[in-house]
Order: C-alpha cells, then structure tokens, then sequence
C-alpha cells in the first residue's frame, strides 16, 4: 500500500463539524472501482483506483452520516457499467442510484435492464478529449432514447462547451445534470456566460447543477479549503436552490493530495449558511432527481 495513501487514510477519520446530518441525506456523486470487472485486469485508458470499492465508501458514509448514494461510472471501465450495477446491488436499491456511460449501439433491452438495475442518468465526460469513450454527436440522439425512460444526461463539460453547446443544449428532451458547479472558471465564476445558460435552463425546469469537485477549479485548493470557489456555490444555490444536489466526488481521481470527505461535507454548510437549505439539497432535491422515496 502507498505510504501517501496511508498516511491520507490516518488524517481521514474525523467527523463533519456541521449540524445533524438530516435524514435521508444524499451523496450525489462518487465513483466505486471494483478490479474483478476490468476486461484487461489493468484498466481502459489507466485511471484505476485502489481502495476505492464499496467496502471502502461504506466506511466514509458511516463518518459522513448519509445515507443516499449516486454512483458513477469511472473513466478505466468505459461503457462497461457491470461495476456500478455491482455497487447499487450491494447499497441497496432502496437506498443507491446509478449514472451510465452509453454509445448510441446500446438496445432498448439493455436499456431496459440498467433501468431495473438503478440507472437514472447518463454521463458524457468531454471537458477534454483525452480518453474520451463518447461524442458531442451523441448526447442528443442518446438523451431522445432515455428520455423516455425519464433519465437524465449528465456533463462534465467546461463552460465554454457549455456556451458552444448552448443550442443544442435546449433541443435535449432529457433533463440535464451539469457536473462540478458546471466548470466556471476563475475569476469570473458566476459572470462567466455559462452561468445564465444553465440558469434559464433550469427555470424551465430542465436542468440541474451538482456541487461537487471544488478543487477542479479552485486556485487556492486544498490548503486553502477552495475558499476562492464559495461565491460560485452560493450563486448557484440562490439562482436555482430546489435544482443543485451535492456529492463528494469520492475518491478524488484528480487529486494527488486526496481532501477529507467531511470537510467536503462541511462546505456546504458553509455556501448553503442554514440548515433548511442544506436539508433541501441533500435530501429533497436528491430525492426529485433520482427518484428516492420521499
């Protein structure tokens, strides 16, 4: 085991500083890697995450406190998505939901079969190219077909994609997901023109904005507990606060130097200022997205 990762580990084991965690909370966004479903035992693309399986998590959650859980398919597995069917199995259907990485050559009985599974979403990751298993080309005959599942499409574009995108952003019949705050860059957060977009998307009811990753975009990052991210969060929450969700982003594929989860727990505390409005995200809002119980 890398001695980093062990020392990560002994630094990660306090609980979040913020009020009751409510119940019902949902952690909208983390990745499970299982190695027994890689096709090559190495990983599509590389990317693979030790000590990231459900096993792992669980024990985050329990120090977190939720009890809701979003799993997201990984870059190493491509289209293949038997390892987050795997990790909503083992949560629980009752208590775990599931967003897929599709090509347009998938059928309707596959489709299907993900469904009963616990997929309610679809991501297409093309902030860069690099490693990319999907197209611009096939986010809207994609988002037609699951639609009608009453899934969503979910992007981890930049804005700038977002603003050349913008037209066929408001053709897609599916609801729309925007990964990590939507990838405002800095300094211009909330002025960037990718902001009104998703807002007047989201007034129409279509889309949806996670807050998640802080460190993607953050300049002073991790010692500086991505304080420089905050007014965009909080822009977020007060243009569109029954359309964000939270997630943690577990494990932290991007980060050399991984952040504790409760200190991500806390931040929203911290952007949202009271708790009925953090209850609103974690629970309620989740809830509308992905279809949990009440």
């Amino acid at each position: 085991m890398d001695t980093q990762d062990d020392a990560s580990r002994a630094n990660h084991a306090q609980r979040p500083r913020s009020a009751q965690v409510p119940a019902g909370a949902c952690n909208a966004h983390l990745h499970i890697f299982e190695r027994r479903f890689l096709a090559d035992g190495n990983g599509v693309n590389g990317g693979f995450v030790e000590h990231a399986t459900v096993a792992d998590y669980l024990a985050v959650q329990t120090r977190l406190g939720t009890q809701r859980t979003v799993v997201v398919t990984p870059r190493p597995y491509g289209t293949d998505n038997r390892v987050t069917l795997d990790a909503i199995r083992q949560f629980g259907p009752e208590h775990a939901r599931g967003v897929a990485v599709l090509r347009p050559d998938v059928t309707d009985t596959e489709l299907a079969a993900l469904h009963e599974g616990g997929i309610r979403g679809i991501r297409f990751t093309l902030y860069t190219p690099a490693n990319a298993v999907v197209s611009f080309e096939m986010v809207e005959p994609l988002a037609r077909r699951v639609a009608e599942l009453g899934w969503h499409v979910q992007l981890h574009w930049t804005a700038a994609q977002i603003v050349d995108h913008r037209t066929m952003l408001s053709r897609l019949p599916a609801s729309i997901v925007f990964d990590h705050m939507a990838r405002l860059p800095l300094p211009a957060g909330a002025a960037d023109p990718a902001f009104a977009i998703v807002r007047g998307l989201a007034e129409t009811g279509r889309a949806w904005v996670k807050l998640s990753g802080p460190y993607l975009d953050s300049s002073v990052g991790l010692a500086g507990g991505y304080a420089d991210i905050a007014p965009t969060a909080r822009a977020w929450i007060a243009a569109m606060p029954e359309r964000v969700v939270w997630g943690s982003d577990w494990p932290h594929t991007t980060e050399a130097h991984k952040p504790d989860d409760a200190d991500l727990f806390d931040l929203l505390a911290d952007w949202t200022g009271d708790d009925a409005t953090r209850r609103r995200i974690l629970v309620d809002n989740a809830a509308a997205l992905y279809g949990f119980p009440p």
